[in-house]
């Protein structure tokens, strides 16, 4: 639920080229965080993102998921990258 969530909110603002969320609750299981939230990864992939620092395209997504954040996300890792690096790091892996 928080996923599909997520999802729709990042896609409404940032119109991704490819969006992989990764729901990674169940590792962290016992400790204290877990019963706060998901804790979730995220690939995204948006030309927005061009020309901007790494800090700048993690405010742009904690922008899009802030009202999640308040309701049942605990923990989110973010890979945000531009289409031109999403296709250099294919490259690089099928090398």
């Amino acid at each position: 639920m928080m996923v599909g969530r997520l999802r729709e909110a990042l896609q409404q603002s940032l119109a991704p080229a490819n969006l992989d969320i990764r729901d990674d609750s169940a590792a962290h299981a016992g400790h204290a965080g877990a019963r706060e939230g998901a804790h979730l990864a995220i690939t995204i992939v948006a030309e927005g993102f061009s020309g901007r620092s790494l800090i700048e395209r993690h405010r742009m997504v904690y922008e899009a998921a802030a009202p999640l954040l308040a309701q049942g996300i605990h923990a989110l890792q973010i890979h945000a990258l531009t289409p031109a690096e999403a296709a250099a790091r294919s490259s690089q892996r099928s090398s």
